[in-house]
C-alpha cells in the first residue's frame, strides 16, 4: 500500500535572472521525518515556498498532490486548512505579546469577535506540554530564549492540527541540547502519525533523525536516499550535495603567530532596557596577529553582547572599560569610530543588522567603506561596480549579478556579501559572531579559506560560534564564556568539547 502524503511533480520557478527551481520532484511518505539538503541557493525554501503558499499557484510549473488530491494553494492560510504548517528560520512570533497571543494570533478562540482567554489560556497548556514547555501562558516571547520561542512555534502549528510540519533551519540559532529537544519532538511527532519535513544543514541532525533524504543542488532534484534501506554517511550527502569530495571540513592553516594586535580589558555593559541587570563583567581577552581566537558559551551566555558592545558600544548602557589596537588605546564610542579604528563587525542577525535587503549587492558591498569608492564625497560608480564584481567573483556569490537585490540571495550568499562588506573596510580585527549560521558545507569551507587568509595576512579575527566542532576546526585559542564572564582561555592543544562543557558547568556552580 502507498502511504504517500506528499508528492511533487516537475516544480519550476523563476525569478528575475535565475532559474531557482527546474524539474525538482519530491516524494514524502506519510509518518516520516524527510529531510531536505543541499548547498545554499540550491532551492530548498523556495520548493517549500512553493508547497506552503507562499509563492501562490501559478506562479510556477508543475504539480503539487497532497493528501490523495491535486492542490493549488494561493496562500498560507489555503494551505493550513489542509494541515500543512510551515515554520520559517525568521520566527514569526510578536516579543511583546504572551506565548498564548501568540499561539492563537489570527486562529483566535471564541465568538462573535469576543476572545475566550480562559479556554485560550487552557488550550496553550495543553499545547505547551505537548512540546514540553512549563512556562506560563500570559509570559512575554520576548522574555524566553530562542530555544523556547521554536518551541512556541511549533505548539502553534499544533493548534492548527497540523499533518504535514515543514521546519526551515529549526536549529540554526539553537545549543546542542535545545537542539537535541527539537529533533527528540519531531521523532515524538513520528510515533503520532505527524509528517515532517526538515530544512537542515548540520548533517548530523538528518542522520539522527531522518528516514527519507532528498539531496537538490542548483535548483534540480540530485538523489533521494532511504536512510532504512542504506548507511548514509555524512561523505555521501556532501558529496550529493556539492558534487565533490570534501577530504576535509576545516582547511590547513600554517601561519606564523605574530604581536599582541587586539586587546579588551575590563570590558564591562549593563542591559539595554533593564538597566540596573549587568550583563558583562570585567571581560579581558587579547588577539594576536595572523591568530583566530573564538569564544565558545551556551545561548545568553553574552557572547553577542561583548562583541556588539565593544563595535562601537551598538549594545548595552553604562559599557565601561578599554580597547586597544597594537597596543594603543582606541576609541570605539560609535560604530564609524571603530570602523576607522580598523574594526568589523559581521553580526549573527544578517538580515536585520547585516544588510539592507531591497538594496543591491552592489551597494551592500560598499556600504561599510563609502570613502573607498568616492572622490570628494562623490561615489566613483565605475568603481563601485569593479570593487562589487571583484568580491562577487572572489567569494563566489551566486546570483544573476551585482545589480540584484540581497533580498533575493539565499542565506548564505547573503553571509557572502555581508563578508564582502566588511572585507571591504580593510579591518585590522575582524569580529565574526555566527559567521556559517544556515550555510551549507561547500560554504563554509569557502568562509574558512576566508578566514585563513585574513589571518595570513597579519589581520586579527575573533570569531563566536555555538557549534563547537568549528571553534576546534578553526581556531589557534579559545575564550569560554559564561553568564556574562570569561571562565577559561584553552590554546589549541587544550581545547576539545569536554573541556569546554566542563569549565562553563563549574563557572556555573560558582555563580
Amino acid at each position: 500500500m502507498d502511504n504517500t502524503i506528499l508528492e511533487m511533480r516537475s516544480i519550476t520557478k523563476s525569478f528575475p535572472g535565475v532559474n531557482a527551481l527546474e524539474n525538482v520532484n519530491l516524494k514524502v511518505r506519510q509518518g516520516e521525518i524527510h529531510a531536505l539538503v543541499g548547498e545554499n541557493g540550491a532551492g530548498k525554501s523556495t520548493l517549500m515556498k512553493v508547497l506552503s503558499g507562499v509563492y501562490p499557484a501559478g506562479s510556477y510549473d508543475g504539480d503539487i498532490f497532497y493528501d490523495g488530491a491535486v492542490r493549488q494553494f494561493k496562500t498560507i492560510k489555503d494551505s493550513e486548512e489542509v494541515g500543512i504548517i510551515i515554520i520559517h528560520q525568521e520566527l514569526a512570533l510578536v516579543p511583546l505579546l504572551s506565548i498564548a497571543e501568540n499561539i492563537f494570533l489570527g486562529n483566535e478562540v471564541g465568538a462573535k469577535g469576543v476572545i475566550n482567554w480562559q479556554e485560550t489560556f487552557n488550550r496553550t497548556k495543553q499545547l505547551l506540554a505537548k512540546v514540553g514547555l512549563k512556562e506560563s501562558p500570559n509570559t512575554l516571547v520576548t522574555d524566553i530564549g530562542v530555544g523556547k520561542q521554536q518551541l512556541v512555534e511549533i505548539a502553534k502549528a499544533l493548534s492548527k492540527s497540523v499533518k504535514l510540519l515543514i521546519l526551515d533551519e529549526p536549529t540554526a540559532s539553537l545549543n546542542e541540547s535545545d537542539s537535541d529537544a527539537l529533533l527528540n519532538l519531531l521523532m515524538e511527532f513520528r510515533k503520532q502519525g505527524i509528517t515532517s519535513i526538515i530544512i537542515t544543514h548540520k548533517l548530523n541532525e538528518v542522520r539522527k533523525v531522518a528516514d527519507e533524504i532528498t539531496v537538490l543542488r542548483d535548483g534540480m532534484t540530485v538523489k533521494a536516499l532511504n536512510c532504512h534501506e542504506e548507511e548514509i554517511s555524512e561523505d555521501i550527502i556532501i558529496r550529493n550535495m556539492v558534487g565533490r569530495e570534501l577530504a576535509d571540513r576545516y582547511p590547513p592553516r600554517s601561519v606564523p603567530i605574530g604581536e599582541t594586535i587586539f586587546e579588551v580589558k575590563n570590558w564591562n555593559a549593563f542591559h539595554q532596557q533593564h538597566r540596573d541587570r549587568q550583563v558583562l563583567h570585567n571581560i579581558n581577552i587579547n588577539v594576536r596577529k595572523g591568530e583566530v581566537v573564538g569564544i565558545a558559551g551556551l545561548m545568553g551566555a553574552g557572547r553577542t553582547e561583548f562583541a556588539m558592545s565593544v563595535f562601537g558600544k551598538s549594545y548595552g548602557h553604562k559599557v565601561s572599560g578599554e580597547v586597544l589596537l597594537e597596543g594603543k588605546p582606541v576609541d570605539v564610542s560609535t560604530v564609524r569610530r571603530a570602523i576607522d579604528a580598523g574594526l568589523a563587525y559581521v553580526t549573527e542577525d544578517r538580515k536585520q543588522l547585516g544588510l539592507v535587503l531591497t538594496e543591491s549587492i552592489l551597494h551592500n558591498t560598499t556600504l561599510a567603506n563609502l570613502f573607498g569608492v568616492s572622490k570628494a564625497t562623490v561615489i566613483d560608480d565605475i568603481r563601485e561596480l569593479q570593487v562589487a564584481n571583484n568580491y562577487r567573483s572572489k567569494l563566489r556569490i551566486r546570483s544573476s549579478g551585482v545589480f540584484q537585490e540581497a533580498v533575493n540571495l539565499s542565506g548564505g550568499n547573503q553571509q557572502k556579501v555581508v563578508l564582502s562588506k566588511w572585507l571591504f573596510s580593510d579591518p585590522e580585527v575582524l569580529i565574526l559572531d555566527e559567521p556559517t549560521r544556515g550555510i551549507d558545507v561547500g560554504a563554509k569551507y569557502e568562509i574558512y579559506s576566508i578566514i585563513n587568509q585574513l589571518a595570513a595576512d597579519g589581520k586579527g579575527v575573533l570569531m563566536i560560534s555555538s557549534e563547537m566542532p568549528e571553534l576546534l576546526g578553526t581556531c589557534d585559542r579559545i575564550y569560554v564564556m559564561n553568564e556574562g564572564r570569561i571562565v577559561a582561555e584553552l590554546p589549541k592543544g587544550e581545547a576539545s568539547q569536554e573541556s569546554i562543557m566542563r569549565a562553563i558547568m563549574r563557572s556555573g556552580e560558582k555563580h
